[in-house]
């Protein structure tokens, strides 16, 4: 089932903090991937669906792929928010795009591809609170 659909950005604010800056005083590289992980549990939670939950029906939601471009720094005190949007739901797959943007400037953009896996790790698709909260309207 291929669901491409304009399921409407989600906007997660982040504050940025001391510890997530390096000694140059910008934010550190691997904090934005903290910040895109937390974007895209909030996107579920506000389908109501829950990575405890999903866990108890032996389903996992894995980073399969990323693709990332860092566009410019941000730094402590900055009010950042990140914006995850859907591309497409399709069997085992959810495609998204994420950017992290600091007023209108884009900080940070990025491609992820997230699959279902079951308890040994192999694809399954994905729940159906997923594909159809995800999918088309």
């Amino acid at each position: 089932m291929n669901h491409s659909r304009s399921f409407p950005a989600h906007e997660f604010p982040v504050r940025i903090y001391y510890e997530d800056t390096d000694f140059s005083g910008n934010v550190y590289h691997a904090a934005y991937l903290k910040f895109m992980e937390r974007a895209r549990s909030e996107l579920l939670r506000s389908l109501g669906i829950h990575h405890s939950e999903l866990a108890k029906t032996g389903v996992g939601l894995v980073v399969r792929h990323m693709e990332i471009w860092y566009d410019r720094p941000a730094h402590i005190d900055d009010a950042l928010v990140v914006k995850t949007s859907v591309e497409e739901v399709r069997g085992a797959r959810l495609h998204l795009v994420q950017t992290v943007l600091r007023g209108e400037e884009i900080l940070v953009r990025a491609k992820v591809l997230v699959v279902g896996v079951g308890n040994k790790g192999r694809p399954v698709r994905l729940p159906t609170e997923i594909s159809r909260g995800l999918g088309p309207t």
